[in-house]
């Protein structure tokens, strides 16, 4: 009997995650772009993606930036809200991420932080609600911008993606990412469809005052 009841909670917990990732993956289609193609935006959103153990981002992350910095070059974005976490002292991923994109050659007064951005979910949220985001063009990889896309559209944000896909990734790190994006998924969905949490907000900061 606990047999059965436990195969049963697996299978029922493979549909769930199954019918999360197709939703947002469906949601997405027409969507998601390259730094040539995609419609220009007047903010392009980075996600944070970790840091090693020396303070400098990983090199998903760093894939992330140069991506970010080829869409200011090429003037499809004139601001990069970069958006990680800082919830700890020895942990700066918005200040390495500054750090990295000023190596690239992007100006300073280009590039905005948000030192909240824990999860897509915040950072999503904080850039509507604390940056006055609108509309933004989402720089990630594959794996996460369907999630991502999902997540600013239900906050109220008209984004697009494009791909940081740069180069062919360690097979353990992808294991990784695409585990862990089953999961954070089906969280997706029941944060904004049902709890609603509110992330750490703040006074507004908003990028371009004037509008």
């Amino acid at each position: 009997m606990f047999i059965k009841l436990l195969l049963i909670s697996a299978g029922t917990g493979i549909v769930i995650l199954s019918i999360s990732r197709l939703t947002t993956a469906l949601s997405s289609r027409g969507r998601i772009y390259t730094t040539d193609d995609v419609p220009p935006q007047r903010v392009a959103i980075v996600f944070g993606a970790g840091l090693w153990h020396d303070g400098s981002p990983t090199p998903i992350l760093r894939d992330r930036i140069a991506t970010a910095a080829d869409l200011y070059f090429s003037g499809k974005a004139e601001k990069l809200l970069m958006s990680g976490d800082n919830r700890f002292v020895d942990y700066n991923e918005p200040g390495a991420m500054r750090d990295y994109a000023l190596q690239l050659g992007v100006p300073e007064e280009v590039i905005v932080l948000d030192y909240a951005g824990r999860r897509t979910y915040d950072t999503c949220y904080r850039a509507k609600e604390i940056f006055g985001v609108e509309r933004a063009i989402l720089v990630t990889q594959g794996f996460h911008l369907p999630r991502a896309l999902y997540i600013c559209d239900a906050l109220g944000i008209e984004a697009s993606g494009v791909t940081a896909d740069r180069r062919v990734y360690r097979r353990g790190s992808m294991l990784y990412w695409n585990t862990r994006e089953l999961l954070a998924t089906a969280t997706a969905l029941w944060d904004v469809h049902v709890k609603h949490p509110i992330p750490v907000l703040g006074d507004p900061e908003p990028i371009f005052p004037e509008n």
